[in-house]
């Protein structure tokens, strides 16, 4: 199989999957209330321990002060 096969094919594939993700109507895909047209509502969120946030950094690799530095797009 030569490279433009596999080109070939890759688009093929990938215009299946715009054609198909196309058809999706974000509204329909959650249906309770934590959900509304497709987007989630924020809440206050979970009050927590201290001893969960000094965990919390511990285990992360990278870190800034009070921020955890996060992989973008390395893969």
């Amino acid at each position: 199989m030569d490279s433009s096969s596999v080109r070939k094919e890759a688009k093929k594939i990938l215009d299946n999957f715009a054609i198909s993700l196309g058809k999706v109507k974000v509204g329909s895909l959650k249906k309770d209330n934590s959900f509304n047209n497709g987007m989630r509502k924020e809440g206050k969120g979970k009050k927590v321990d201290d001893s969960f946030r000094k965990v919390f950094f511990e285990n992360a690799p990278q870190k800034d002060e009070n921020c955890i530095i996060g992989e973008k797009k390395k893969w």
